[in-house]
């Protein structure tokens, strides 16, 4: 397929992108640049040949660049709860707006499939032991509250010849050479390696799914390879049922994969967002996908990329492998403006 990829200069589309070219697709990746200055480590299994790279801002893609393309993955929004928070104004027009602009260029384009990378987080504070796909939405942040809308908007574009679905990602994990330490395990994997300490602010009672990048890809994939009635306006929760975990226990898990880490937990905290999350639906559903990935796993090979390139603490906290350090980094030195456009 000719697959128009956003997101392809972040930390899942340098991984993504790649696997994708290696299926025999041609893939036009499509990306602002903002985390372009992020390079952790370089890895051949990224690097084959380049996907076709376009620099733009979805908020202003037009049904021209579109022409000829059978599938959109859209993954290109602002990526977490603090950034979201940060600016909301600027959040919904880009994670929302900017969204429904893209897929209804897509449709207009005549494009057929329109893969939405979503999110668990949308689910917030759980009124369910375990949610799943017909539960009750709760989300608590302006990240969260642009997934259920895009997912809404778009889903209300479902039409014969064009198929969005929606991807609800668990906490994504695992190396990428466009790294994130804002995110739980690669963060305490990260401070267990610089810092030999890990000092949870909190008990780490409340529950995660998570699940690793290359999990993620391979949703993506099966959405591509599979038939069209399979997916068409599907919702479906990406990770494993057994990878649902109280954040204390992804500390331990990862404080036995670097046991030269002391780890310490703090007082009952003040996030209140907890979800546990049933994957029976994709297992069972979307064909050829399962999860291969498990946390233990993702600390080890985190491990082993920290070893090999011998990271100082000076890599772990550099802005460009923290999304809100970096985009206020690009607003302070006049790079971007404050609603994130480049300065011309």
């Amino acid at each position: 397929m000719k697959v128009f990829v956003t997101g392809t200069d972040g930390y899942i589309g340098a991984v993504l992108a790649p696997a994708l070219l290696a299926d025999g697709h041609q893939v036009i990746g499509f990306d602002t640049g903002y985390y372009r200055s992020g390079w952790l480590f370089t890895d051949p299994a990224y690097l084959p040949r380049g996907p076709e790279s376009v620099c733009g801002d979805v908020r202003r893609v037009t049904p021209d660049m579109l022409e000829g393309v059978d599938a959109v993955v859209h993954m290109a929004e602002l990526s977490n709860d603090p950034l979201g928070e940060s600016n909301r104004g600027v959040t919904f027009d880009i994670n929302h707006r900017g969204s429904l602009a893209l897929a209804e260029a897509a449709r207009e384009a005549g494009v057929p499939r329109f893969i939405y990378t979503s999110s668990c987080s949308v689910y917030g504070v759980a009124d369910e032991d375990i949610v799943d796909e017909t539960s009750r939405v709760n989300p608590q942040t302006a990240y969260a509250e642009c997934k259920v809308a895009v997912e809404r908007d778009v889903g209300a574009m479902a039409e014969p010849g064009f198929s969005p679905v929606f991807l609800r990602n668990a906490t994504a994990y695992g190396a990428s050479p466009r790294m994130r330490f804002d995110i739980v395990l690669n963060n305490l994997a990260g401070l267990a390696w610089t810092t030999g300490k890990i000092a949870m602010i909190s008990d780490g009672s409340p529950w995660r799914p998570i699940v690793h990048i290359e999990d993620i890809g391979a949703a993506v994939r099966q959405c591509l390879a599979a038939p069209v009635e399979a997916i068409h306006n599907e919702i479906f929760n990406v990770g494993s049922s057994a990878e649902n975990y109280r954040i204390r226990e992804i500390a331990e898990i990862v404080q036995e994969v670097f046991p030269e880490c002391e780890l310490t937990f703090g007082p009952s905290g003040g996030d209140n967002r907890s979800y546990r999350v049933s994957f029976d639906k994709i297992a069972s559903r979307l064909p050829g996908f399962s999860c291969r990935w498990t946390a233990r796993d993702g600390a080890q090979q985190l491990r082993r990329v920290f070893e090999r390139i011998a990271m100082t603490a000076a890599d772990f906290e550099a802005p460009a492998y923290t999304r809100l350090k970096c985009l206020k980094q690009l607003i302070a030195t006049g790079q971007i403006d404050e609603d994130y456009y480049w300065a011309a």
